[in-house]
């Protein structure tokens, strides 16, 4: 169990049944100071260094179905200056609300392409995190304006661009699927003249 611990920065219980190990041994390891409980269902040795973004695998391994979205989004592509303080979360239309003491999550519901369109892979710690790509986050951001502020957008919309982190091209692009378009045209326009 230490080993496959070693090879996985972030381990869950879950991976332990699927290699035929009992669980019962994570609270023994933990009891002796082996093992460290992070969260409900998530392990890691204990004095590991951990990546930046370690609270998005810890929420990718918590709510699988998932996908980072918004403030988190722009923070994991290095987009505006905000640091949000919960893990901004896209779910299914349909999905029920996760409640997770830690790390706090604020939740977004979405459906369809504007759900499933624009997801990017990113590897933390091991995981593998859902993160909106760059283009579709700005969209986002203009769609969701209302919970997050229009000043908010602006910045991402400028500051993404300036860093050339995606073409007008992607960004028009998502903000047909997220219906905002007629919303960003003057903003996108004011970029490219």
């Amino acid at each position: 169990m230490l080993a496959l611990a070693l090879a996985r920065p972030l381990l869950r219980a879950r991976d332990l049944s699927q290699q035929a190990l009992p669980t019962i041994v994570l609270s023994r390891l933990v009891a002796s100071g082996k093992l460290e409980r992070l969260a409900r269902g998530v392990y890691a040795l204990p004095g590991r260094a951990m990546s930046q973004h370690r609270s998005l695998a810890e929420v990718a391994l918590r709510v699988p179905k998932g996908v980072v979205c918004l403030l988190s989004a722009l923070r994991v592509h290095g987009i505006g200056t905000h640091a949000p303080f919960e893990v901004w979360l896209g779910i299914g239309h349909h999905a029920p609300i996760p409640r997770l003491d830690q790390p706090k999550i604020r939740s977004v519901r979405m459906s369809g392409a504007a759900f499933t369109g624009g997801i990017d892979r990113l590897d933390v710690d091991g995981v593998q995190v859902p993160v909106f790509n760059a283009a579709k986050t700005v969209a986002d951001c203009f769609k969701y304006r209302n919970k997050i502020g229009l000043d908010v957008a602006l910045e991402a919309l400028r500051d993404g661009w300036t860093q050339k982190k995606f073409t007008m091209d992607e960004v028009w692009h998502y903000a047909s699927i997220d219906r905002v378009s007629n919303v960003m045209r003057p903003y996108l326009e004011s970029l490219t003249t």
